[in-house]
C-alpha cells in the first residue's frame, strides 16, 4: 500500500517513513501542501497542519474535493477545536503527536476497513439486481450504465431496501465527507440516478432526512 506523508519536518518525516516502509508500506514525501496536492497517487495520505506554505485544513479540505482517498491528520495541535476542525475538513481521522507506531497502524487498518469494507454480497430490490464485486447492475438481465458515484449510491441504498438511509451517512460511505455543501451533490447524483433505474425501482426522499429505495411491480403484459 501507498502512503503519502505530508510533513514538514524532514527528521521527523524521515524516521516515520522508515517506520512506515518497515511495516510494509511504501511511502513518498510532501514538505508543502502545494506538493502534497500534485503528489503522486496513494492509497492513503498522513497530513501534518503545520506546513510551511498553506494550513494543513485547507490542504486536507482540496485533497478532499479531488478524491475520496483516506486522509488522517496527524498533528501536535491536540484541542478538541482543532480535531473537530480537521474531522468536519474532510479527514477520516486525527491522531495526536507524539503518538506510537502500534496505534498508527491501528488507526490505518480501522480507516482502510471503513472506505474499502469487505466485499458486498448481490443485492436484489424487486427486478433490480447489484452485484458490488462485479460493478454491475441489470435490470430484468439486461446491464444499467451507471457512473462510479451513482452506482456506489445504488449500493448505499440498496443495502437496505425500503428503509430510510440519512443523508449524513449516504455523503460519508460515498463521499468520505461530513461537509454539508455534498448535500446538493449528492442530490443531483440521485436524480441522475433515479432516471436510469425508474422502471424497475422508485427512489423516495424524505424531506431533510434522506432517501429510500422501493421495488416497483413488473410492468403488466398486454399480449391479447
Amino acid at each position: 500500500m501507498r502512503v503519502l506523508l505530508v510533513e514538514d519536518d524532514v527528521r521527523f518525516a524521515k524516521i516515520l517513513g522508515q517506520a512506515l516502509q518497515s511495516r510494509g508500506y511504501q511511502v513518498d514525501h510532501a514538505a508543502t501542501g502545494s506538493a502534497a496536492v500534485a503528489g503522486p497517487g496513494c492509497d492513503l495520505v498522513l497530513l501534518d497542519l503545520s506546513l510551511p506554505d498553506e494550513d494543513g485544513i485547507e490542504v486536507c479540505r482540496r485533497l478532499r474535493a479531488d478524491s475520496g482517498i483516506p486522509i488522517i491528520i496527524i498533528s501536535a495541535r491536540g484541542s478538541e477545536r482543532d480535531r473537530v476542525t480537521g474531522l468536519r475538513g474532510g479527514a477520516d481521522d486525527y491522531l495526536v503527536k507524539p503518538f506510537g507506531m502500534a496505534e498508527l497502524q491501528a488507526r490505518i487498518e480501522a480507516v482502510l476497513r471503513r472506505v474499502h469494507p469487505p466485499a458486498d454480497r448481490i443485492h436484489t430490490v424487486g427486478r433490480l439486481r447489484i452485484d458490488p464485486v462485479a460493478h454491475l447492475a441489470r435490470i430484468d438481465g439486461l446491464d444499467v450504465r451507471l457512473a462510479r458515484k451513482e452506482f456506489q449510491l445504488l449500493v448505499a441504498l440498496a443495502r437496505q431496501p425500503g428503509s430510510v438511509v440519512g443523508r449524513d451517512q449516504l455523503v460519508m460511505q460515498v463521499w468520505q465527507t461530513s461537509w454539508p455543501g455534498a448535500f446538493r451533490t449528492l442530490e443531483v447524483h440521485v436524480g441522475s440516478l433515479r432516471a436510469k433505474v425508474r422502471s424497475a425501482v422508485r427512489i423516495e426522499a424524505i424531506r431533510g432526512v434522506g432517501y429510500r429505495i422501493v421495488p416497483l411491480p413488473a410492468p403488466v403484459s398486454r399480449e391479447s
